[in-house]
């Protein structure tokens, strides 16, 4: 945290060479990337539930609720958050398929992601095994010097796994059936390819256009090999998600990645930098988003109100 906070404050030192336009186009296709995605998921939805009215907006509201809570809570807190508006905004929907609309996203993801982390093995972009616990701010510092205690709470983890499936056997055929019902769409594969991958192609677009942008507000060389250098390096952080919006490993590759291409402190500031805007903006828009779809920024009280039946639609 303390090497977090330093980072930050050399973001501070350099703001005055930052290039505010360019900044402000990346922001802008951050969020019209967050619509992209948002729309493909709502197109999930809709094809799980034909008999149903989807909303887009409601969707988006959902979404980027779950943005703005993953930005400042690790362990991916926010899908939680993306679910329960997602269900309110489908009343007739089951947490189940709602769950399997996320996993058709992520199948077009894990392919560009894939490519991306293949592209950079190849080139020798990444750390290695050994390498990993002398990165500077590297979120798994700890897990990698205390090996027993870590290899403890994985065996913790698996045994929790186990003892869920055998809970879960008694009704395993409800909840396939829900799951299924969560990955209709990949029935049709025009459907599919028209409905969502081509917006989630959008929204991977945008991720490079706002990272080509970002690159140059803060002074650093625009190319595609820093692009995808970028988003490797973002994909990573938030593979194991145990920071807020994994800044820390962020921060971590991305010093490697680049190491003598671009000098220490203007790499520092476009790391923290564009980390912190994009924290801003999911959380202001993420925020927003929850208190117009709850009328309320207590999501405690929201959730009571809702009552005992949102728990009854797990299997």
């Amino acid at each position: 945290m303390r090497g977090v906070l330093d980072a930050i404050g050399v973001f501070f030192d350099h703001l005055a060479a930052v290039d505010f336009r360019l900044l402000g186009f990346a922001v802008a296709c951050h969020l019209v990337k967050m619509c992209c995605t948002s729309r493909a998921w709502r197109n999930a939805i809709a094809a799980a539930y034909p008999d149903d009215r989807v909303r887009w907006y409601r969707i988006f509201g959902a979404y980027a609720g779950g943005v703005g809570v993953n930005a400042i809570i690790p362990a991916r807190g926010g899908d939680v958050v993306r679910l329960y508006l997602a269900h309110r905004a489908v009343p007739g929907s089951t947490y189940p398929a709602l769950a399997a609309t996320l996993l058709v996203l992520s199948i077009f993801d894990m392919v560009v992601a894939g490519l991306l982390f293949a592209w950079a093995l190849t080139q020798g972009l990444l750390p290695s095994f050994a390498a990993l616990h002398r990165l500077p701010n590297f979120d798994f510092e700890w897990f990698l010097d205390h090996g027993r205690v870590s290899a403890a709470i994985g065996a913790a983890l698996l045994v929790l796994g186990f003892v869920t499936i055998l809970w879960a056997r008694r009704r395993v055929e409800e909840f396939r059936a829900h799951v299924a019902q969560g990955l209709v769409v990949l029935r049709d594969r025009r459907r599919y390819l028209r409905s969502v991958a081509l917006w989630q192609a959008g929204d991977w677009a945008l991720r490079f256009t706002a990272i080509w942008f970002f690159l140059g507000a803060f002074g650093v060389h625009q190319s595609l090999r820093n692009v995808f250098l970028v988003q490797v390096t973002q994909s990573l952080a938030t593979l194991v998600p145990i920071s807020p919006a994994g800044i820390g490993t962020e921060q971590a590759f991305i010093v490697y990645a680049f190491r003598g291409a671009v000098s220490g402190t203007k790499l520092i500031a476009f790391s923290v930098g564009m980390k912190v805007t994009l924290v801003a903006v999911n959380v202001v828009v993420g925020f927003s988003a929850i208190g117009l779809t709850l009328r309320t920024f207590r999501f405690r009280r929201a959730i009571g109100d809702a009552g005992p039946d949102a728990a009854k639609e797990w299997p």
